[in-house]
């Protein structure tokens, strides 16, 4: 989800570039062959160890990360009718993409669910206990409504594409009233006992990922909706894009800064490298799609100044996390 959100923020960018799409696609053929390799361990695993797999789920840090998994087959899905089409054709990367969104869609739901469920029976949580990764597993559903709005029109007018639009909004909800529920929570945590462990830091990243995934989905799916909504509700949908959007992209700049100078604070007295770095990438990438969002509602220099610019703050990060990522696979054992 990391690499594919880079794939997918470039084509949603205000300014396109020459050259910019090639680099996209070559990033998204990366990121579905990961999707591929991970998906393979997950089965050998799930085959092999099974009492391993299981034991994810117990553990109140790993389970909120049972939200990963769905949010990369949607956003690998999304890449595909984006780019995969040039290479593939529109109907094959149309297959796919319903393949992979369908099933994280349906994958994420669960996680919606069944996570926060277990949290509230049989996970031992204290005050300290809490921390961004609880939105990983309700994020989900707000990945699939940004990437359903690009399903929405290659659906047959009428009651299909309705039922898909209304869908998608109902998971819209979904998400953040969630999101609602728990950001308090990280806040207060963070307020009262401070940002704890190093490592875990770059988890207030998260915040971003829902504040910047509603924006995206808030417009994409304004933007469809006079095809699938009788009058005036189409127009009504649009205007709550911006309406919505601008509000929320307002907290989600306020947080980035935040974030960042958490980040730093922690830079200077020590940040180990962990996965968690990745928290760097895609809540990052989600506010590139929804500023760029934004930009397309409103033709705004400013929304378009500032989608690139955040897109290349993510490059950044995406091939800093990538190469120390990377490096323990590609250094001979006795380095």
């Amino acid at each position: 989800m990391g690499t594919g959100i880079v794939a997918n923020a470039a084509v949603t960018l205000p300014a396109q570039f020459p050259g910019l799409r090639a680099v996209a696609t070559v990033v998204w053929v990366l990121a579905a062959l990961v999707l591929l390799g991970l998906t393979a361990a997950w089965g050998v695993l799930w085959t092999r160890h099974r009492a391993v797999a299981r034991g994810f789920a117990h553990d109140p840090v790993l389970a909120q990360f049972w939200g990963a998994p769905p949010m990369a087959l949607v956003t690998v899905g999304a890449g595909t009718l984006l780019l995969g089409q040039d290479i593939l054709g529109l109907g094959a990367a149309l297959t796919i993409d319903w393949v992979l969104w369908s099933a994280g869609t349906l994958l994420g739901l669960v996680t919606t669910v069944w996570i926060p469920y277990r949290m509230m029976t049989t996970h031992d949580l204290t005050p300290q206990s809490t921390f961004a990764g609880w939105l990983m597993p309700v994020v989900p559903p707000m990945v699939s409504a940004a990437n359903g709005a690009l399903l929405v029109p290659h659906l047959p007018a009428g009651g299909a594409r309705t039922a898909m639009l209304l869908a998608c909004y109902a998971m819209f909800g979904i998400s953040l009233f969630a999101t609602l529920c728990l950001l308090p929570q990280v806040w207060q945590r963070l307020v009262q006992h401070k940002t704890g462990a190093a490592a875990t830091v770059p988890t207030v990243w998260i915040v971003l990922g829902p504040l910047g995934q509603s924006v995206t989905a808030a417009n994409l799916l304004g933007t469809v909706a006079e095809s699938a909504l009788p009058a005036p509700y189409g127009a009504a949908a649009a205007a709550f894009g911006l309406l919505y959007g601008v509000p929320t992209w307002g907290f989600a700049m306020m947080w980035l800064v935040l974030a960042a100078a958490l980040t730093l604070r922690t830079i200077r007295a020590g940040l180990p490298f962990a996965l968690t770095w990745w928290s760097f990438t895609f809540p990052l990438g989600t506010v590139v799609t929804g500023t760029s969002a934004l930009a397309a509602r409103v033709h705004s220099g400013l929304f378009s100044l500032v989608a690139v610019a955040l897109y290349g703050l993510l490059v950044v990060a995406w091939a800093t996390v990538a190469a120390r990522t990377s490096r323990p696979v590609v250094q001979s054992p006795e380095r």
